[in-house]
């Protein structure tokens, strides 16, 4: 565990790195050193790796941009704001598209800023206690950590205009139902889960693991020909780099041997 973070904590556990959020007193609420010590614990991964889960100390998982230090520290010079904003960027696309997947376990406010940073993480577990919202425009801002990009390609760019315009909340049940959460869970089951998740996903090919969380939302955005070339450049990728052969004599050999086992005579064309 790395002492020298003041807003998150570092801990690793073999394959699975955790990355908590630790400001529980401000709602979790991200502040420049978050980004920055994000940033840095993205650069310090481990080379054993295999999956991240994010989560958070107290009833929330992040309430979104600190708006009190934004006060104190806002400058006159607009450069300022456009240089924080795409630090933001630079950090969740590192978890989006780096290498290894990452797990969030939501719970209480997932509030502008937070939603950003969810919406960068590739399996999202809530809470029964999770809500989602996006008061921008009550705040006299508008989404600057990838709002706009990420989460309505979630759940549609109405849906996310409408948030900001009204500052509509939705509850973990509804945002389950629309897709901003993919597992829906008690409250305090959500560590757990996203524990039993990471292990079924460690278990998996790094190759693949690494193609599919980069691969399928860039060619989603891709025209249709362009999308189908880079899919078979990633198939091929995958069947060549990876442990596919070995994975695929296992699979076979395995469900040979539970038909021997059962009774049933062997297939050549399973």
């Amino acid at each position: 565990m790395n002492s020298e973070y003041q807003v998150i904590a570092a801990e690793f556990r073999g394959a699975v790195a955790y990355l908590r959020l630790t400001r529980p007193d401000k709602r979790n609420a991200i502040n420049d050193r978050m980004i920055e010590e994000m940033d840095h614990f993205l650069d310090t991964l481990p080379a054993e790796t295999r999956a991240i889960i994010l989560h958070a100390e107290g009833e929330h998982f992040c309430a979104g941009l600190d708006l009190v230090e934004r006060i104190q520290n806002r400058s006159p010079d607009p450069l300022s704001g456009i240089k924080r904003s795409r630090a933001w960027h630079h950090v969740f696309t590192r978890l989006e598209h780096g290498t290894v997947p990452v797990i969030s376990v939501l719970k209480g406010g997932v509030i502008g800023g937070g939603l950003e940073l969810a919406s960068a993480t590739h399996v999202r577990v809530c809470e029964g206690s999770t809500y989602f919202q996006l008061p921008e425009g009550q705040r006299g801002i508008f989404v600057g950590g990838g709002a706009s990009v990420r989460v309505p390609r979630i759940i549609g760019a109405g849906r996310v205009t409408e948030m900001m315009l009204t500052g509509r909340r939705f509850d973990a049940q509804e945002g389950y139902a629309m897709g901003l959460g993919h597992y829906l869970v008690a409250d305090g089951e959500g560590l757990a889960k996203a524990e039993e998740l990471a292990q079924a996903i460690i278990g998996n090919s790094a190759v693949s693991n690494f193609a599919i969380i980069n691969g399928v939302s860039t060619i989603a955005e891709m025209p249709t020909d362009s999308g189908y070339f880079a899919e078979s450049v990633l198939a091929t990728m995958t069947a060549r780099s990876g442990d596919f052969a070995e994975r695929t004599t296992k699979f076979f050999d395995n469900r040979r041997r539970s038909r021997e086992e059962s009774g049933h005579a062997d297939s050549k064309t399973d």
